[in-house]
């Protein structure tokens, strides 16, 4: 069918901007039909753009093949409408240009719809398989249309930030060397270099270390990575960062400077003032008080240890525990006997034995009754000592994990907390609690590979005390990491970097490297430290997950265009897909099927 072309009109206005002191002016706008009301003698359609939308008017006074075609168009048509403002004899405060419309005095049909597969509305509640099936689509919401202008601006803010303070934004490589050293790469063969292969960056780490080395002092990039890993509500295979490094600093100027942006950031894009400085908190006690090296401290439910207080217990499950290294420690649901019933405690039960804890043993203490799974195994003196220690109090409910794994009692109650606090209602809305984790351990033990990996990445400097720990006892070296935490969730960390080459070395010998694996995957920079290295360190931030928070979305493919789902794959465009047996000939590839 013929359509309409745009010669000869020029949009003047969007159709958002329109208010009363338009009324008497000559506008033109363009954009997608919402919905189309055809009164007979009057013919009202509203007409929808990024910034919002607007009522164009066909009335009795307008030419009948006009108000004819005014009446035609349908639903997600793209037009283009000439008039004049004038003001509403109803008007629409449910709208921000509800006091007036545009009596069309020309109307260009540009592109006709097909009707789409779901109202285009902020209220729709169609599956997200269906939105993401057809996300150009879902992309025309308001809602959604309002997150990526957000994301617009925080990415604006950042760059606007950085520069101000002397940062350069430069690009590094998509096609780099696998260095395969935490998640799995993306690879890309070559097809010049058969049997070889690029791999997709899973950070800029190594090339802004070595940007540092060439003496560019202050870094920035809106920097696209890829880790072909599992997926979560916040995790995509290819993600943004705004990455930053800075030579010549120590922490403290890296999380300083860091800091200062999100207070930035904050009060351009949301309007709300940040108190500073952040909390610090060092690894150990986040994780001995909240079981979470990114704890939510936006409500209480702490948890507290209770293996001195029942060392010598006779309860076979707690003494258990405590003989194998492990411990015994618990949450107290403060007034929450009333809505956790037995039922709902039993349901607690499994959220634990998500992160391997064998049980949850409880106690509940309401005003005409007490009952508990554990303390008739106790002597009076230790469930005395129980309820001391967790503040209990009539209409409380006491939850204890115990297991020989303290890493397990920790998770299992880390999680626990959150859930508690979802479940209750106590994590008080609109708010924004940012703190800085510090302190970290260098090493965590990886029982898949049945070694210790890098808790960050094998080239954060290991703190100046514990340097001769690295290769006697590895698991007391700390590192000069940082990682900021808002609400409960990572959006960003760094470390001062190792700039010593034979520290470099060292570390990778700790991780099981040996010197032939290490040139290998890092021989240009162990070469390239020797030509002199500032001290540098830096940051990262994840802005998927710093534009959700911010935005109080629950995951981040609200706010990225076109994300994929929980398999990697995109619904839209049916990726990925089967190639041509001849991209796979010229690629040296051959698909090896079955077993």
């Amino acid at each position: 069918m013929f359509n309409d072309t745009i010669q000869g009109l020029s949009r003047t206005h969007y159709c958002g901007e329109l208010r009363e002191n338009h009324i008497g002016q000559t506008v033109t706008v363009a954009g997608w039909v919402q919905k189309n009301r055809d009164k007979g003698s009057l013919v009202f359609v509203d007409l929808r753009d990024r910034t919002g939308i607007v009522q164009l008017v066909f009335d009795d006074c307008t030419p009948q093949e006009l108000r004819k075609k005014g009446a035609s168009v349908r639903a997600e048509y793209v037009l283009m409408a000439k008039g004049v403002i004038r003001e509403r004899a109803s008007k629409n405060p449910e709208l921000p240009t509800g006091n007036v419309e545009v009596l069309v005095e020309e109307l260009r049909i540009l592109s006709r719809a097909e009707t789409p597969p779901f109202e285009i509305t902020d209220q729709t509640n169609v599956k997200e398989e269906l939105r993401l099936r057809y996300r150009y689509l879902d992309l025309r919401r308001s809602e959604m249309q309002h997150n990526l202008i957000m994301r617009h601006r925080i990415v604006k803010a950042a760059r606007d930030f950085y520069d101000k303070h002397g940062f350069l934004e430069l690009e590094t490589p998509l096609l780099i060397k696998s260095t395969p050293e935490g998640a799995r790469d993306y690879l890309v063969p070559s097809r010049v270099h058969p049997g070889s292969f690029y791999a997709l960056p899973q950070s800029p780490q190594l090339y802004k270390q070595l940007l540092m080395l060439s003496g560019y002092d202050r870094y920035m990039q809106i920097a696209k990575c890829f880790r072909d890993e599992d997926l979560r509500a916040d995790r995509q295979p290819e993600f943004t960062q705004i990455d930053v490094e800075m030579s010549f600093v120590t922490e403290d100027d890296v999380m300083n400077l860091n800091e200062a942006f999100m207070v930035d950031v904050f009060k351009q894009v949301l309007n709300i003032d940040l108190p500073t400085p952040f909390r610090r908190i060092p690894y150990s006690e986040a994780m001995n008080r909240y079981g979470s090296d990114k704890p939510d401290t936006r409500f209480g439910l702490e948890i507290t240890d209770l293996s001195d207080v029942l060392r010598g217990t006779g309860f076979k499950v707690f003494a258990g525990a405590l003989e194998n290294g492990g411990s015994i420690r618990g949450i107290n649901a403060k007034g929450a006997a009333a809505t956790l019933t037995r039922k709902e405690i039993d349901k607690l039960t499994d959220v634990v034995k998500t992160y391997r804890a064998g049980g949850l043993a409880f106690t509940r203490l309401t005003a005409d009754a007490e009952s508990s799974s554990f303390e008739k195994f106790l002597s009076e003196e230790e469930k005395a000592a129980v309820r001391s220690a967790l503040g209990a109090e009539t209409g409380d409910v006491l939850l204890l994990v115990a297991d020989g794994n303290n890493d397990t009692v920790l998770n299992s109650l880390g999680a626990l907390r959150v859930h508690l606090a979802q479940r209750l209602d106590l994590i008080p809305a609109n708010s924004f609690d940012l703190l800085w984790v510090v302190d970290f351990p260098l090493f965590e033990y990886d029982e898949e590979e049945n070694r210790y990996v890098a808790k960050h990445h094998p080239f954060t400097s290991p703190k100046a005390e514990d340097l001769d720990k690295l290769e006697t006892d590895p698991v007391a070296c700390r590192a000069r990491a940082y990682d900021m935490v808002l609400n409960g969730t990572e959006v960003g960390g760094g470390s001062i970097r190792i700039s010593d080459p034979d520290l470099q070395q060292r570390m990778f010998t700790a991780l099981g490297l040996d010197e032939e694996t290490q040139q290998e995957r890092f021989g240009f920079l162990l070469e390239a430290f020797q030509y002199g290295v500032p001290p540098h360190g830096g940051l990262a931030f994840g802005l998927d997950r710093l534009v959700m928070l911010m935005l109080g979305k629950d995951s981040i493919r609200d706010v990225i265009a076109f994300p994929k789902v929980q398999n990697a794959s995109d619904l839209m465009s049916r990726c990925p897909s089967p190639v041509e047996e001849k991209s796979l000939d010229e690629l040296h590839i051959r698909i090896q099927t079955g077993e």
